[in-house]
């Protein structure tokens, strides 16, 4: 490990060849048979589960659930880890208990061989068609203490035996935006009596607390201060939940999940400030391994989604909200090139990350020349492609857009080319939409001075070419903004890229992109601090700058701000995630030679 910060560690070049050329299993042939949904005492879950033969015991067979599964529906907790073949759980067990991975075939998910976890809480456990069922043995729940702490508030949950339970939300207080709600499911029984008599004082850190009985689970739901968060650990002999409401350090942590990616948990601290960062490290380099820009939808760019079902449906291992966008109209705002195709074009001289699959990056303000000649040789310019941002001259709209094209201003010259030839033209004055040509695209006039040379049976070229050159060369392209460090210096300045106050000095949860000088990438995410709001853009840059980057790029943040991996978001309650327009995934196949 190599360590470029206060408690700050990433991957050296050394480990991860090291790890790469480690074996990586994998399930394959006749005898697995694999599903995507749990079933757990009689609740559906959606949740990636594998079984195969035990090459070791013949007639035996062996579970494995996706590792997000386990966290998110069961509780288990992951520990840190420098070993992608097995995965330390804490799960009612006194110490951790190192769980086998296994990778599927797309290496979009990892599982976790539950066989010698499963004897802990006495699952029974059955594959019927592409359902896992699992039953657990039916806990109870003998006491529940609460006291106040120095630091906050404490639940403690006495169990008989161990049990899953599940946070399910954890989202702003409909009483108050400084508020948060939060509810902890427990697969136990309470008794009505205790159920009933259960007395609570509101406090400073935990305002209100209420216990529902249903259908053989416990639900513990209530209203914390905005600084405060629930952290839920195990404990055995005697088995107990301890639930703590603290604005504290949260624990640290660090993960190699598979070759080339590392997931990171740490704090940095800028001054007496304390800001909790989870970020992936990432070797681009790696076999098997590329990164995309990635959206929602194969038939068309105009839309927004939960960052989480962008990746689950474009199967990439992990992923990071990207570019900023309209959340009305669901457009772009913002570079997006893919395997050398512009699907939208750059705004207002803005920064953005470019790439190869050589694992070359490159970072900085960005402005793109697009050039239209007509068979009459006159030249004019074209001010965009597939954006959502409007601009005075001529705009262009391709199949990649979607089928149709709406009018985003009042009034607007619709020309629409096939095979480079005009073909028609009209004037909308309306919201009705215009279809765009497969084998073709629509030139949106929103200034008509150029009209007349764009009249029907007129042949066109399309040129184009990026400022700074070097941008060129690159294959894939997102933008956002602003550029936060380059070649090691801040050099954030959000009003050369046209961003309008307050933007730049409020404080709000953010997520970036930084490049390191051993070219390790990190896709990184933050929200609030210990006990405050999060980073302004200023001690976003000092963040990235400490968590090693020498080069960074602000991307979309607010309640954008997601970090994605196998199957679950690292950084926040996916209820609370906003739906994005676009994001950077990373695939990975598994055995890549």
């Amino acid at each position: 490990m190599l360590m470029i910060g206060p408690g700050v560690a990433v991957v050296t070049p050394t480990v991860a060849q090291t790890a790469i050329n480690q074996p990586i299993v994998q399930i394959a042939g006749s005898n697995v048979s694999q599903g995507n949904q749990i079933q757990l005492n009689g609740r559906t879950y959606p949740v990636p589960w594998i079984q195969w033969q035990d090459p070791n015991q013949p007639g035996k067979r062996l579970t494995g659930i996706s590792d997000s599964g386990l966290n998110r529906r069961f509780g288990v907790k992951l520990a840190s880890s420098s070993d992608f073949r097995q995965q330390p759980v804490q799960w009612f067990t006194p110490k951790p208990v190192a769980l086998t991975t296994r990778f599927s075939p797309n290496g979009a998910y990892r599982f976790l061989d539950i066989s010698t976890l499963a004897p802990t809480g006495n699952w029974q456990i059955q594959a019927q068609g592409s359902t896992l069922q699992i039953q657990s043995p039916s806990a109870k729940i003998g006491k529940i203490r609460s006291g106040r702490q120095q630091w906050g508030h404490r639940l403690v949950v006495d169990l008989d035996q161990p049990t899953p339970w599940q946070m399910e939300r954890l989202t702003n207080s409909r009483t108050g935006k400084k508020n948060r709600e939060f509810g902890l499911a427990i697969d136990a029984n309470i008794s009505a009596e205790l159920a009933r008599n259960w007395k609570f004082s509101p406090q400073s850190a935990l305002k209100s607390l209420k216990i529902t009985r249903k259908n053989g689970r416990t639900l513990l739901s209530g209203v914390t201060s905005g600084t405060m968060h629930p952290r839920v650990w195990m404990l055995n002999n005697p088995h107990r939940l301890i639930i703590d409401f603290q604005s504290k350090v949260p624990e640290q942590r660090s993960i190699l999940w598979a070759p080339g990616i590392l997931r990171q948990e740490r704090v940095i601290s800028l001054g007496n400030r304390q800001y909790p960062i989870t970020w992936l490290a990432i070797q681009p380099n790696t076999p098997g391994l590329k990164l995309q820009p990635i959206w929602g939808s194969q038939n068309a760019l105009l839309g927004i989604h939960p960052l989480l079902s962008m990746a689950k449906g474009t199967q990439v291992a992990a992923a990071i909200n990207a570019g900023f966008f309209n959340r009305k109209n669901k457009t772009p705002l913002g570079a997006i090139r893919q395997n050398g195709q512009w699907v939208s074009s750059p705004i207002l001289n803005r920064g953005v990350v470019a790439w190869n699959q050589q694992g070359q990056f490159q970072m900085g303000r960005l402005n793109l020349q697009q050039n239209l000649t007509t068979s009459t040789g006159q030249r004019l310019q074209i001010v965009s492609t597939n954006s959502g941002y409007p601009q005075k001259g001529i705009a262009r709209y391709t199949p990649t857009w979607g089928p149709t094209y709406t009018p985003i201003l009042k009034t607007e010259k619709i020309i629409t080319v096939v095979e480079n030839r005009v073909i028609s033209e009209k004037v909308s004055t309306s919201a009705k939409s215009f279809a765009i040509p497969r084998n073709g695209y629509l030139l949106v006039l929103r200034s008509f001075a150029v009209a007349g040379a764009l009249t029907p049976g007129t042949q066109l070229q399309i040129q184009a070419s990026t400022t700074p050159a070097s941008f060129d060369a690159f294959p894939n392209i997102v933008g956002a903004g602003p550029l936060l460090v380059s070649n090691g210096r801040v050099v954030l300045n959000a009003k050369a890229e046209k961003f309008r106050p307050p933007f730049d000095t409020q404080a709000a949860p953010r997520s970036g992109i930084g490049q390191t000088a051993d070219g390790t990438i990190l896709l990184a995410a933050v929200h609030n601090r210990v006990g405050g709001p999060g980073p302004t853009l200023k001690e976003w840059a000092l963040i990235m700058q400490r968590l090693g980057s020498v080069n960074a790029l602000n991307l979309d943040g607010g309640s954008s701000t997601s970090l994605y991996l196998g199957g679950q978001l690292l950084d926040r309650h996916p209820v609370t995630a906003a739906r994005v327009q676009n994001g950077i995934g990373v695939f990975w196949q598994p055995n890549a030679r």
